[in-house]
């Protein structure tokens, strides 16, 4: 077996705004979550979240919602930085009906992410080079999700 460390980068928390309920489509339900705000901190890197981006989720008829998210962090300092990641939570094998019903699903499960960093601000550069994974949690009562993200090493 192959060596394997985990480092935290950063835990972020995103506040939930507008919910763009577009339906059944051929590749399952779709619904469009924008993030109004939010905020990130690690060992080397604070900011908060720019109320720009959002995750066009499906979910597919075997209840596993597929997350497909953008959006960027300002850092504390004044740096940019997009981020992009896909990841799944399994909603149940009745998840897909029960969405399609219109009822609340997606709390308490854990959500498994795989972000990715783009920057070009100099004090930032590495976080280009990392492959992150990062685990995390919806807050339906607070239209919060978090995560804790951590770089493979």
């Amino acid at each position: 077996m192959f060596a394997c460390r985990l480092e935290h980068v950063m835990s972020a928390t995103a506040k939930l705004g507008t919910r763009e309920v577009i339906g059944p489509v051929p590749e399952g339900f779709r619904i469009n979550i924008h993030v109004a705000s939010g905020e990130v901190a690690g060992p080397r890197i604070s900011g908060k979240l720019l109320p720009l981006g959002g995750d066009w989720l499906t979910v597919r008829r075997d209840g596993m919602a597929l997350l497909d998210v953008r959006l960027s962090i300002e850092t504390n300092d004044g740096a940019l930085i997009y981020v992009t990641y896909s990841g799944s939570v399994d909603w149940g094998e009745d998840g897909y009906d029960r969405v399609l019903r219109g009822e609340a699903v997606g709390a308490g499960q854990t959500i498994r992410i795989s972000p990715k960093f783009l920057t070009s601000h100099t004090r930032y550069i590495w976080l280009n080079r990392l492959h992150c994974i990062g685990v995390g949690e919806a807050f339906r009562e607070r239209a919060e999700i978090a995560y804790d993200i951590y770089a493979v090493g």
